[in-house]
């Protein structure tokens, strides 16, 4: 039941990270603000949780972790019920931030409870929940958010994917006092503060760019930014070993790091959560904006993704990860390789008219290798953390699962965009002959070639644009020699229609083709996560410490139930 509990808590804060770019059209339209007010909803969320997550770990060190998770909760579920009643978009965007700052109380919570409540052969199987209920609720977020919409429960509209949260939080409230024990760090700790400030601004200078990057049109002070993170890092790195140096409580153990699972945990983490959250938001965009899917369909139509997940996850759990090992993860990442590429070469072969079922059979491998992979990689980070630094280990994977996450939907998604405004001159090739039968159907002389011309060139122009109100100059243009050549037709309304239809069929083969080249990149991505998994020990809990003496002249006490894991190693 405790696991529950800590399992809705990390659904709630998944939900909230992927449901607002479904909702954000409906918020426009009822709320106003401009094309950054929306994008704000999205990246205050992000970056006050990207930011928060180490000091939220170490909170519950201090406090408790019961009482942080207490505390976290019921800030997200407040702050989700301010959300829902927001009569303002700036009144929402803070409402935003303060569901990141709660959910970053929260989640690092989740990790230390699990390793203080649970032994050593058991945590495996615990930290194995995690991965498949973390792909579920990233793939099945858009899909809750477009059926809430779409319903407009009692006139709610997008209210009710926040008001969503409120019985979710509740829920999770009344099983964290019933079934969790409290719990904190053995010795007695302070917050660092300095450290606190210093990582809070690494976080924010590293993830601010990321995240508005592609909407700012990378300008040059946001580079500067993500450099001058480095040597800030360092700087926050020299404070911590200070700190355990003089006889403090630094913010992050220094030596974590000195821990093979873990380290090569956070190297695994980040190249894997970039390929993971960059595919599942670039594909999603490619369906809706390319194919023009509804959200509802796009996201039903990802759905075997999680079915994969599920088999993957159950698998590696229950069989796989105890037999083999840390290969179950090299096959994982083999596997989802293979089905990003049969959905690439899907793509190839069926073009802009494929459909969902075709799709299908690669998004199901996709999905399986990904809960091979997910399944034991919590075990793997952290199975060597001892039980005083669960909070700061915690904090640490979670941040770096964040920045993975940004990273991938930052550079994959840049990519998207970049090759699909690079596909539009060809696909515009591509529609000539469909442009001049429907010219000459609507009784209209054939259409210059320079017409295809203007069509690729508006589709360019609209996939770079950031700003989805202000009409490029190039489709303006292309309106108006659309007006005059409809005049001439005999049907000016068929001419407009044909002109239309070759627009849509341009954007169409354009993010098509720019799909299959991102999902080669995302198999690129795994072919690395493959490689690094050789960082790994060959078992997850390899190092854990082993006494020298024999047990039997060493008799242990039986660990109270709820006693810290660490405590009954032998």
């Amino acid at each position: 039941m405790a696991l529950g509990v800590v399992l809705l808590a990390e659904i709630m804060d998944l939900l909230d990270s992927t449901i607002v770019g479904i909702a954000a059209p409906s918020i426009r339209a009822d709320l106003g603000g401009g094309p950054t007010a929306i994008q704000w909803l999205a990246a205050g969320y992000t970056l006050a949780f990207a930011v928060g997550l180490i000091t939220g770990g170490h909170l519950g060190d201090i406090h408790g972790r019961k009482r942080m998770l207490l505390l976290g909760l019921a800030g997200f579920t407040l702050s989700s019920a301010l959300c829902g009643v927001s009569d303002s978009i700036e009144l929402l965007i803070a409402a935003r931030i303060l569901q990141g700052l709660f959910a970053a109380l929260t989640i690092p919570q989740t990790y230390a409870i699990v390793v203080s409540m649970f032994e050593p052969k058991e945590r495996g199987k615990a930290f194995g929940a995690f991965g498949p209920v973390m792909a579920l609720a990233s793939v099945g977020g858009p899909v809750l958010a477009g059926t809430l919409v779409d319903s407009d429960i009692a006139g709610s509209e997008w209210r009710s994917v926040f008001f969503i949260n409120v019985p979710l939080g509740i829920l999770a409230l009344l099983g964290a006092v019933r079934y969790i024990p409290e719990s904190r760090a053995a010795e007695r700790t302070r917050l660092d503060l300095v450290g606190m400030v210093l990582i809070s601004a690494v976080g924010l200078l590293l993830i601010y760019p990321l995240v508005q990057g592609r909407e700012a049109g990378w300008p040059g002070w946001m580079f500067g930014c993500m450099a001058a993170s480095l040597p800030l890092l360092a700087v926050f790195w020299w404070w911590e070993k200070r700190v355990t140096r003089t006889g403090g409580t630094p913010l992050v153990v220094v030596g974590l790091l000195g821990k093979r699972a873990f380290s090569g945990s956070l190297v695994v983490g980040i190249l894997f959560f970039a390929a993971m959250n960059g595919l599942l938001l670039v594909f999603g965009l490619f369906l809706q904006s390319g194919l023009g899917w509804s959200p509802t369909r796009a996201g039903l139509e990802i759905s075997p993704i999680a079915l994969g997940v599920a088999i993957g996850a159950v698998a590696a759990g229950a069989v796989l990860v105890p037999r083999f090992g840390r290969r179950v993860m090299h096959a994982g990442a083999a596997v989802m390789a293979v089905g990003v590429a049969v959905v690439s070469l899907t793509l190839h072969g069926a073009g802009a008219d494929v459909g969902g079922w075709q799709l299908s059979p690669g998004l199901l491998v996709t999905g399986v290798g990904m809960g091979l992979v997910l399944s034991p990689f919590f075990d793997f980070a952290l199975a060597s953390v001892e039980e005083r630094e669960t909070g700061s280990a915690s904090g640490v994977l979670n941040a770096n699962q964040q920045l993975g996450a940004t990273v991938g939907v930052a550079v994959l998604g840049t990519l998207f965009f970049a090759l699909a405004a690079g596909q539009a001159g060809p696909a515009a090739d591509s529609v000539r002959p469909q442009l001049r039968e429907g010219a000459v159907s609507a009784g209209a002389p054939a259409p210059p070639a320079a017409l295809a011309d203007r069509i690729g060139g508006c589709a360019r122009d609209r996939v770079q644009d950031t700003d989805p109100d202000t009409e490029p100059a190039t489709c303006r243009r292309l309106g108006a020699v659309t007006e005059k050549g409809a005049a001439a037709a005999e049907s000016p309304s068929e001419y407009g229609a044909a002109v239309e239809r070759a627009g849509d069929r341009v954007r169409e083969v354009a993010f098509t083709k720019a799909m299959e080249w991102v999902l080669w990149a995302v198999a690129g991505l795994l072919a690395l996560v493959g490689a690094v998994v050789f960082l790994l020990p060959h078992r997850p809990r390899e190092e854990e410490p082993v006494d020298q003496a024999s047990p039997a002249a060493t008799p242990q006490a039986a660990p109270h139930p709820y006693e810290p894991a660490a405590a009954g190693r032998d």
